[in-house]
């Protein structure tokens, strides 16, 4: 069991003058390595795992994918096998190099083989060339993922009153398979709108993975906005100078493939009156540190 994230009120001049309250619940925070809100996402799989008997566990994502390398750091640190099916071509990133310094084997789909993995028969030669090991879907994804996110909500609200908050309004948060934001809604009760920043492209398929969760249909407690700005791990100069901003203002380490834009996001719908004065929201950081310093203006 890891320790509860802490929660702590986000001081940024941005949210000052519109005199707007948004409390960061520090997910980066509870571990070194199985970071962010990827172990409330691995734990069930984990279990599931477990309960198979498996060996191991065998999963996607990319270059920069924060679920392989908590995935791999937990095989590394729990003693199980773990293979990842790699977006695009071989390539050293810090995300890379860590998941096989951890130990996990890795296979370069190509970009049209990672678009295959949602045909049928995907998995068939992967469970035929690891038949002892547990398929986890990409990103932790799921109904499994997203009941393990779901107890985010209630580390949230045990903290509210060290914050002087009887209550808030609304959650904001990263995007990258929709997979916590259905967790959180699953998890909330009405009048807690969830908001979900898209740092992926809107073809990536974030609104039908959280539709799928949810049971098909659009559940108006959550909405979904693009924050991709332009395409997946594409970063720009204001993107950098605002996170360096926000940075030394508040204190808090940020990167730039998700809580980073999603943090811009977040001050651009500040900035068009989106909320009015004395709104409550709740930020999540996600993780993903430790690929921070990948990105320059304008990589992909």
């Amino acid at each position: 069991m890891l320790p509860p994230a802490p929660l702590h009120i986000l001081d940024l001049d941005w949210l000052r003058a519109a005199r707007i309250e948004v409390a960061i619940l520090r997910l980066d925070l509870i571990d070194p390595l199985i970071s962010g809100n990827k172990w409330f996402k691995l734990k069930h799989h984990l279990t599931a795992a477990r309960q198979a008997r498996a060996e191991g566990v065998i999963s996607l994502g990319g270059a920069h994918s924060n679920h392989l390398h908590a995935l791999a750091a937990a095989g590394k640190r729990f003693g199980f096998s773990t293979v990842g099916l790699v977006r695009g071509h071989p390539v050293e990133t810090p995300t890379v190099l860590d998941v096989q310094r951890f130990g996990m084997t890795l296979h370069w789909l190509g970009y049209a083989g990672y678009r295959a993995r949602h045909e049928a028969g995907f998995w068939t030669p992967w469970r035929d060339r690891y038949p002892k090991l547990h398929p986890v879907p990409e990103g932790g994804g799921g109904m499994d993922g997203a009941l393990g996110c779901a107890e985010i909500v209630s580390q949230a609200r045990s903290q509210l009153g060290a914050l002087g908050w009887q209550d808030y309004d609304g959650w904001w948060l990263a995007c990258g398979t929709g997979t916590t934001l259905a967790g959180l809604v699953l998890a909330e009760s009405a009048g807690h709108q969830v908001y979900g920043a898209m740092a992926v492209p809107e073809g990536h398929g974030v609104a039908q993975n959280v539709q799928a969760i949810l049971g098909g249909s659009h559940d108006q407690r959550y909405e979904l906005l693009d924050a991709s700005r332009g395409g997946f791990a594409k970063v720009d100069s204001a993107l950098m100078t605002f996170m360096t901003e926000c940075e030394q203002q508040g204190g808090i380490p940020l990167e730039p493939l998700y809580t980073g834009k999603a943090l811009l996001a977040l001050r651009q719908a500040v900035e068009a009156g989106r909320f009015a004065s004395g709104t409550r929201l709740v930020f999540v950081h996600t993780g993903g540190l430790q690929g921070k310093t990948t990105f320059t203006v304008g990589a992909r």
